[in-house]
């Protein structure tokens, strides 16, 4: 029988990829935002998307939808919008109503009983209310009878080109051990970080504003990270670069990779940085470097805030290229428009941090099959 997943919040599917490629079948998907869900509904054509809130998705509404009964499901996975307990929100606070949208997923979990749980969210869950946040959900899936163990892991860890911290919670019903994923990238280790070259250097060189269409990869030996993006494919969709303003395009050619704003001069800055120390706002305005990691992709590529400009090219980073930081494979392309596509890529779990998760999943199951 196959392991079965259900996504809550689940975007436009990163983190349902990533269980595919470890062996689990994902029923279904559910979320919020209309454009992800027609992402998640091209890329996933065997699981059913359930749109709108989570407050009105129904238990029997899951069960109808997949055929399950109540205790049937592998693994009930979701990560409630991080919003609320990002460091980057400064009004971020337990009264906020998405920090309470996890009791939504607790809701579910009591109805559905799967066997286990996966819940991912950002660093900042741990200093939100001194962690009242992480208390709460531990000790509310305890009293439904769930032991969880919490642990950060690190994207760039499991061969995804970015610095990117993720809190995984891992937990289960029937008292299995409960462990995270090894790392299986970096130095000493089975294998080197995937550096920017080895993630976007085959994709060709594009200028500002500039839109092809579908494009053919560069000629030349490809990492393997690319030919496990690239597949079986000779073309690729969504590399076009936005359109940075004259000002920007101004700012560019002072910026060496690696640099950032400091290495604008003062007059070309914006008016608000001119009084800016030069210990603040490290990655604004910042330049790849090609045998470097990605900074965290977030939902704006916005140069204004961080290291999105090109390693040797005078433009923002594509959305095709912020997938690849993501390490999502080229054949996901994204629906919606522009912006709704960098928020559905910045928005997700990396597929290769899915499906590290999705691996270890599927070992600590063997290996309970094999003590019974």
């Amino acid at each position: 029988m196959a392991h079965t997943a259900i996504d809550l919040f689940c975007g436009a599917g990163g983190l349902s990829a990533g269980l595919e490629m470890a062996g689990f079948k994902v029923l279904a998907g559910n979320d919020l935002f209309e454009a992800a869900g027609r992402t998640f509904e091209q890329t996933h054509p065997k699981a059913k998307f359930i749109p709108g809130p989570i407050q009105e998705l129904s238990v029997e509404r899951l069960m109808e939808v997949t055929g399950l009964r109540r205790g049937e499901l592998t693994v009930l996975v979701g990560g409630p919008p991080c919003q609320a307990y990002s460091v980057y929100n400064h009004q971020r606070g337990m009264h906020d109503e998405r920090a309470s949208l996890f009791r939504e997923y607790l809701r579910i979990v009591d109805g559905l009983r799967p066997e286990w749980i996966v819940m991912e969210n950002v660093t900042g869950i741990y200093s939100i209310a001194n962690g009242e946040a992480v208390r709460a959900i531990k000790s509310e899936l305890a009293a439904l009878g769930y032991g969880v163990e919490d642990a950060v892991l690190r994207a760039e860890d499991f061969g995804v080109p970015q610095e990117r911290r993720r809190v995984v919670f891992i937990g289960n019903r029937i008292g299995a051990a409960i462990s995270h994923p090894e790392p299986t990238h970096g130095p000493g280790r089975g294998s080197p970080f995937t550096t920017i070259k080895d993630a976007i250097g085959d994709l060709p060189p594009l200028g500002n504003g500039e839109d092809h269409g579908r494009v053919p990869y560069v000629a030349g030996d490809a990492s393997p990270f690319q030919r496990l993006m690239r597949g079986n494919a000779t073309t690729v969709a969504g590399h076009a670069a936005p359109t940075l303003g004259k000002v920007n395009m101004q700012r560019l050619p002072f910026i060496p990779p690696g640099g950032s704003w400091r290495d604008i001069p003062h007059d070309l800055l914006p008016e608000g940085m001119k009084r800016a120390k030069r210990s603040d706002h490290t990655k604004r305005y910042g330049r790849m470097t090609w045998d470097g990691l990605s900074c965290t992709v977030l939902t704006k590529c916005d140069i204004h805030w961080g290291a999105y400009i090109h390693p040797e090219q005078d433009r923002a980073i594509t959305v095709r290229e912020a997938a690849r930081l993501q390490a999502f494979p080229d054949w996901f392309e994204f629906a919606g428009s522009r912006t709704e596509q960098y928020v559905q890529v910045g928005n997700a779990v990396p597929p290769l941090l899915g499906k590290a998760i999705g691996d270890h999943l599927m070992k600590l199951m063997r290996r309970l099959s094999q003590a019974a």
